[in-house]
């Protein structure tokens, strides 16, 4: 994973970079989604963060957003509601339809979740030189250009 990848002309150097960051960003949200999902299974992780992040959501929405089917949505968002996570209430737009949002209970388990993630990264970063790190700043505003886009589903589920 040589800087001398990210200069070359596109060709199968720039076809290996991208390789390498796909591989490396996968290692690390296996990684990541090992520390502390208190029970949770991914799907339903993913769900709770979403309508946290996202505000209140109607089904049909939080469904596009995870891009699963709405059935197997509705026995996350069931699974979360038995848990206390989330609450159904109805759609003041659409009276046949519900909003799911997020409880103070659904809340705190995202924040422990994140807590517990961020001090498994906190501890591997501080195995790094100061020049690592600032090397690695300087990274991720770099994958986060190559990721800002339009096409992401979580800014126009609103």
């Amino acid at each position: 994973m040589g800087s001398s990848r990210a200069q070359a002309a596109p060709g199968p150097e720039l076809s290996e970079l991208a390789t390498d960051l796909r591989i490396v960003a996968g290692r690390l949200i296996r990684r990541l989604r090992r520390q502390a999902v208190g029970g949770l299974s991914v799907s339903q992780l993913s769900a709770l963060s979403s309508v946290d992040r996202l505000g209140p959501l109607n089904l049909g929405a939080l469904a596009r957003v995870e891009g699963v089917a709405p059935p197997t949505l509705t026995r996350v968002v069931a699974h979360l509601e038995e848990r206390g996570l989330v609450r159904r209430r109805p759609d003041p737009a659409d009276r046949r339809a519900a909003l799911v949002e997020t409880t103070a209970t659904g809340r705190r388990a995202i924040t422990d979740v994140r807590s517990a993630r961020a001090a498994y990264l906190t501890g591997r970063l501080t195995r790094l030189s100061g020049s690592d790190r600032a090397t690695l700043a300087a990274a991720i505003e770099i994958i986060d250009r190559v990721l800002d886009d339009d096409d992401d589903p979580a800014r126009s589920a609103r």
